[in-house]
């Protein structure tokens, strides 16, 4: 029985795939890339990666261009009926992949495309630019800022982008970028604008994500602070702060033993904070006037492009993790950086989390800084 429906389920997306295919015909991609009148592409000169190897970046708008997203992996900006190879996104099992592989050339556009008629920035890249907290800080905001470098953001008519969250209708309210004019790409997975504008991922430009976001270039960092430390919201809180995961909806790096290890920090004059709990601007003022952070490797620890210069940082994971980007946030901040790497569980260990963390190698780390 189950066999059958998932031949009934196989055959009704294919037949779903082949009436969209009509509809709308098939993507073709060219080996030769840009070669059409509709586009222009224009190289930013004003923001240059410091990081060995990087790309220059360009922008790219598109006369009556189109997105599709499958909004897990796969962007497709289309000319015509024609896949534009540097401007669309594949990052297959976090692996980013060549355009020849995007999903539009084999499955089509099956989604109803709505046509915008205006000026559409899309800020679409996949699952992990969502609801993601790091991401949304370190790929999706500065590519609003590469935007802003050609095509000021008051001639923008709407910026396409998932279905936003508090703290992402916080960020944008200091671009001035209304909600209004938000389209949603969680419901228009399939449009049409009159004028698309596509810019360069700012970081991202091979191999595995979690290996590559390490190469954070200095530039994001330094605007980051500029546009958003003066919108900092005081509230009340310790210069010692221990970050609480246990709100995360993932599993890995989970610390098992967490109430032993804040009970053991609590005596030191630490306060345990939920970064989720406040909202972005209380973020960056907790961050900011902290004097140390201690916790688990998570989405929390973007706020380190908030703290001052010196500011003692321990961040705990499992050995096996291999994303590097809180070390590089430290040295562009000039941070007191420390890792504490903790020994692979097996598999019935890490039922309650992945990490744990014997206090004694914590209490060794802290004394390290004195």
């Amino acid at each position: 029985m189950i066999k059958f429906k998932k031949k009934v389920q196989f055959y009704f997306k294919k037949i779903f795939q082949l009436v969209f295919i009509l509809i709308y015909g098939s993507i073709k991609y060219e080996r030769n890339g840009i070669i059409s009148n509709n586009i222009i592409k224009k190289k930013i000169e004003n923001i240059i990666s410091d990081i060995k190897g990087s790309k220059n970046y360009f922008s790219y708008k598109i006369k009556n261009g189109r997105v599709y997203t499958d909004y897990v992996e796969h962007v497709a900006i289309i000319d015509g009926n024609t896949l534009v190879n540097e401007a669309s996104y594949q990052q297959v099992s976090g692996e980013l992949k060549n355009a020849e592989e995007n999903i539009v050339l084999t499955k089509g556009t099956s989604r109803i495309k709505k046509k915008i008629n205006g000026r559409v920035l899309s800020l679409v890249q996949g699952a992990s630019g969502n609801k993601n907290y790091l991401h949304w800080v370190f790929d999706i905001l500065p590519k609003i800022k590469l935007c802003s470098e050609h095509y000021p953001l008051k001639e923008i008519d709407f910026f396409y982008a998932p279905s936003l969250q508090n703290f992402q209708k916080q960020t944008l309210s200091i671009l001035d970028i209304d909600e209004n004019k938000i389209l949603n790409s969680d419901t228009n997975r399939h449009i049409e604008a009159r004028e698309l504008i596509v810019v360069d991922h700012p970081w991202y430009h091979k191999g595995f994500i979690l290996n590559e976001v390490e190469f954070l270039p200095t530039w994001i960092i330094h605007w980051l602070r500029d546009i958003y430390l003066k919108c900092a919201k005081q509230f009340e809180n310790n210069e010692k702060i221990y970050i609480d995961r246990t709100e995360s909806e993932f599993k890995h790096c989970q610390i098992q033993n967490d109430n032993e290890v804040f009970n053991f920090l609590k005596e030191k004059g630490f306060s345990k904070y939920r970064t989720g709990e406040l909202s972005f601007f209380e973020q960056i003022y907790l961050f900011n006037n902290a004097k140390f952070i201690i916790g688990a490797h998570g989405a929390a620890f973007a706020n380190l492009a908030f703290c001052e210069p010196n500011t003692n940082i321990i961040e705990i994971k499992p050995s096996t993790h291999p994303n590097n980007v809180n070390k590089r946030i430290s040295q562009i901040n000039n941070l007191n950086y420390r890792l504490i790497k903790t020994k692979e569980l097996d598999e019935n260990q890490k039922k309650f989390g992945d990490i744990y963390l014997p206090v004694k190698e914590l209490e060794q780390c802290i004394t390290n800084f004195s």
